[in-house]
């Protein structure tokens, strides 16, 4: 079955078959698993593109075989039947849930992980320089990024008396998350509020409920599920004229207010890279955790002036993006 063909099929929540069949006995064999549904065209694109630079093209000397669903609670069921399947290599991204799953299933088989997850404090590898174990892989360090979001966020809107905080608790990370935006608000003396949601209802539920308590504006927490929810947080955005700040630049290039992030297309083709090292021979244990090294902010000055803020100069010139 062609790709395309593939993720064409991979509408729901759910997609649990190989995309591309094991030809030869010798083909490594890459288990993709995905705790954020269907796996969109920038990760695939960029995971390929790092794996390309260390020699392996999928269905040539490579295959990948796909284990992706947004319920994290069926993650540990998916890793075990990769592992059963005796895959080469198992990549576990967008959420910290699908390296926790993989890791709890073996001990044996290499795990990379692509997540924005501190990947010591979850106990996913020893420390940053020498993970130890069979795990090693790329962090978006998106809980680190909290105070500085919310910095940008006061910035951009100084009136809003609370701030209300988007999460998903059910991500691994979420805890970590809220007590970073506790700590970041109570040094700034920013009152905030937490909203949670885990599926497209609670999603509308938490921006009714932020409406109603007249919050001044809503910081989305980096998660994968918010960022594959882009087009409906950003309707409820407009639709309760919320300024809404956001981890990742998809959101503003689809009418969103502002957004501050890593590059997540090179993080996720510096994994496929460490994939293709450890196909080639490389142990997990020698290879230390990679961090992003360029962050972006991006503003959306038309949504600013259809919510009547003004952007100041100082943001304008900070931002990498205006999109006019």
């Amino acid at each position: 079955m062609r790709r395309r063909e593939f993720f064409g099929l991979v509408g729901g929540a759910v997609a649990a078959w190989p995309v591309v069949a094991r030809a030869q006995q010798k083909t490594p064999v890459i288990g993709f698993l995905s705790g954020a549904g269907q796996p969109n065209q920038t990760i695939l694109t960029a995971f390929s593109q790092g794996l390309n630079e260390v020699g392996f093209v999928e269905g040539r000397n490579v295959a990948f075989e796909v284990r992706a669903t947004d319920r994290y609670v069926q993650l540990p069921a998916f890793a075990a039947e990769l592992v059963h399947r005796q895959i080469s290599v198992i990549y576990a991204f967008c959420t910290a849930n699908s390296a926790q799953a993989a890791k709890a299933a073996t001990a044996t088989i290499p795990i990379v992980f692509a997540n924005g997850s501190d990947p010591v404090s979850l106990g996913l590898v020893a420390s940053m320089s020498r993970p130890n174990g069979n795990v090693t892989g790329v962090t978006f360090f998106s809980g680190t990024l909290v105070a500085k979001r919310l910095e940008l966020l006061r910035e951009l809107v100084p009136q809003a008396a609370t701030i209300a905080f988007l999460v998903n608790s059910t991500n691994a990370r979420s805890e970590l998350d809220k007590a970073s935006m506790q700590a970041a608000a109570r040094s700034v003396g920013q009152q905030f509020t937490l909203l949670s949601a885990s599926n497209a209802a609670e999603v509308d539920a938490a921006f009714a409920n932020a409406a109603q308590q007249r919050v001044g504006a809503i910081l989305v927490n980096g998660d994968a599920f918010f960022t594959g929810q882009s087009q409906q947080l950003v309707a409820l955005a407009a639709h309760h004229a919320i300024p809404t700040s956001y981890p990742s630049r998809s959101a503003v290039e689809a009418g969103g207010l502002m957004s501050y992030g890593d590059d997540r297309a090179d993080s996720y083709r510096k994994s496929g890279v460490y994939v293709g090292r450890i196909l080639k021979g490389e142990k997990p244990a020698d290879l230390p955790v990679l961090q992003p090294s360029k962050f972006e902010l991006v503003i959306n000055l038309k949504i600013a002036k259809s919510l009547g803020l003004t952007v100041p100069d100082k943001l304008i010139a900070l931002a990498d993006a205006v999109i006019e």
